[in-house]
């Protein structure tokens, strides 16, 4: 009799068996996914005694941590400076992206497919290539040490401009007419009736693009020097790295989870829309 193969003797299973197998896999992935921030999250309420051991919950929690890190380095102001220049660029980005998107998708020009692809070819480049060129116009604008200089270069996205044009082609042509026979403009169709109807794309293209910004270390560490303008993720990074620590790495981690929360908080709250702006992009090319 022939041996039975792994995909024979998991279709011999009952329905139940499987269900088991198969949620019981997703919570072994999901817990391996999760422990990182477990991890990081009881080191920051351990006392110094404990830091080092392996226990994920600490036996005596304590604030001190967050305490060391508040007196310092500046936080505040760096979740300030990163709120300001990354909510600069994700308000820009949501909304010169679906002017661009409205265009390559509504408007008959010349061009229209070609300036589309290109802008699809943009994607294809690895932002590194970028970042000489980029700090030489940062340097000869003197923007340097400056928070224009983190948010001009992300006030326009080629991902957004992509995720605008697909969702606006999805929405039916009569509606528009309707609209420009009511002697509506095209900003006014654009503001008045694709951007209620894009709100799952809305938040997406946000999400994404404040993530992006917010997560980032490479660029403003280029053009910031200045401590006090420093965005979170960077004077985290400075002071887990840099020697401020003290080797404190109970204070590290209480750092690193400051600048990880706002995100999840982010996550958590609009991941139904993002979800929903994921999926309706691929409805129609």
């Amino acid at each position: 009799m022939a041996a039975m193969t792994p995909r024979s003797r998991l279709n011999a299973l009952s329905e139940p068996a499987r269900q088991v197998l198969f949620y019981g896999l997703l919570l072994l992935a999901a817990f391996t996914f999760i422990l990182p921030f477990i991890f990081m999250t009881g080191t920051a309420f351990k006392p110094p005694r404990e830091v080092y051991q392996l226990n994920l919950i600490p036996h005596q929690p304590t604030t001190d941590n967050f305490k060391a890190v508040f007196t310092q380095i500046p936080i505040g102001r760096a979740v300030l400076n990163s709120v300001l220049a990354y909510g600069s660029i994700t308000v820009s980005v949501l909304l010169f992206s679906s002017i661009v998107g409205y265009a390559l998708s509504r408007l008959e020009f010349r061009g229209r497919e070609f300036i589309f692809n290109v802008i699809l070819l943009t994607m294809m480049i690895p932002g590194q290539l970028l970042l000489i060129p980029l700090y030489l116009l940062i340097v000869r604008f003197h923007l340097t040490d400056n928070l224009l200089g983190l948010i001009l270069p992300g006030m326009m996205s080629a991902f957004g401009i992509f995720m605008f044009r697909q969702t606006f082609k999805t929405v039916p042509q009569d509606l528009i007419d309707a609209a420009r026979i009511d002697g509506a403009s095209e900003f006014t169709i654009l503001t008045r009736v694709l951007w209620p109807l894009s709100l799952p794309t809305i938040i997406t293209v946000g999400i994404f693009t404040f993530m992006g910004g917010w997560n980032d270390f490479l660029w403003p560490a280029i053009v910031i020097r200045e401590q006090s303008l420093m965005t979170l993720t960077q004077l985290v990074t400075v002071y887990a790295i840099g020697g401020q620590s003290g080797g404190q790495f109970g204070a590290v981690m209480a750092s690193s989870l400051l600048g990880v929360l706002p995100m999840v908080l982010v996550f958590i709250v609009f991941q139904r829309y993002y979800l929903q702006g994921i999926v309706s992009t691929g409805i129609k090319g």
